[in-house]
């Protein structure tokens, strides 16, 4: 049986995403290199943590009892930070709000 909306942790997710640059066909060389060295852009989603696994964390923005919004699923490598925003996993003990580090914890 699926999980209802209230068992569902509400979090903010603060990850590195991955970036591609440039106009199709050619480029300025220089331009290319000097954006190389910007660092990739930090992202931040809040969502219901429908899913965690081995490999990502899956996100629902909007959630009712037959239908939802599209699936949001992030990498763990990509993940800086996972922010307890609401606690509604009563199986795990999390404090709301607790920052819960990708390379202390095993997400």
């Amino acid at each position: 049986m699926a999980k209802k909306k209230k068992d569902y942790n509400i979090v903010e997710v603060i990850w590195i995403d991955a970036e591609e640059h440039g106009e199709v066909g050619w480029n300025s060389t220089k331009e290319q290199l000097a954006y190389a060295k910007k660092p990739c852009p930090v992202m931040h989603t809040v969502g219901y943590e429908v899913y965690r696994g081995p490999d990502h964390i899956s996100l629902l923005s909007t959630i009712g009892d037959k239908d939802c919004s599209s699936i949001e699923k992030i990498p763990l490598a990509f993940i800086k930070t996972i922010n307890v925003l609401k606690n509604n996993d009563h199986d795990q003990v999390v404090t709301p709000g607790k920052t819960i580090s990708s390379k202390r914890k095993k997400l």
